[in-house]
């Protein structure tokens, strides 16, 4: 079977031309054993790539992740900081359930983005190590582009949200002294 022939990207002026083939094929990958200056975490997961053995394992992972992003990403702990004050402060303007859920669900997505914004640079920076590539830049600039939505998103819900009961109780203050 022939492989069709794909002409090389070209490049805008005053830059290297991209590879042909920018993404490495499962071949192409590297399948020595992570150094140690690689390995997170505990070491006892080696075999990363292993489908966990039951419902229970998987959940330590996904804790594990949950962990590592709480420990090493700033924008994730700010992302869980300001969530859980939207919460908060809905629980005691009384919002309505719905209300609630909204808040809740945007503030949810946000983390979750935050979570796959890491994966990505994550792969990203494991694929080109030290080394420069517009590719890397695209897909890393792009994942944060994706919180930066999501976040707007969840601003923009809990304003539509909290900001009259809290007019309200503003009011509510000032009137009765």
């Amino acid at each position: 079977m022939k492989k069709r022939q794909i002409p090389p990207a070209t490049a805008s002026k005053g830059e290297r031309p991209l590879p042909s083939n920018p993404t490495p094929t499962p071949q192409e990958i590297p399948t020595t054993p992570l150094n140690s200056s690689l390995q997170l975490g505990n070491g006892k997961r080696s075999l990363a790539w292993h489908v966990a053995p039951n419902l229970i394992v998987s959940f330590k992972y996904a804790w594990a992740g949950l962990s590592y992003a709480f420990k090493t990403q700033r924008n994730f702990r700010i992302h869980v900081f300001i969530g859980i004050v939207a919460v908060g402060m809905g629980i005691f303007l009384r919002v309505t359930r719905v209300e609630m859920a909204a808040l809740a669900l945007t503030s949810g997505a946000v983390l979750s983005m935050e979570l796959l914004n890491t994966a990505i640079e994550s792969v990203v920076d494991l694929l080109v190590q030290q080394n420069y590539h517009e590719l890397a830049k695209i897909a890393k600039d792009c994942a944060a582009g994706a919180v930066l939505v999501s976040a707007f998103v969840a601003l923009m819900v809990a304003v539509f949200i909290l900001l009259p009961p809290l007019l309200a109780l503003i009011q509510q203050m000032a009137i009765a002294p």
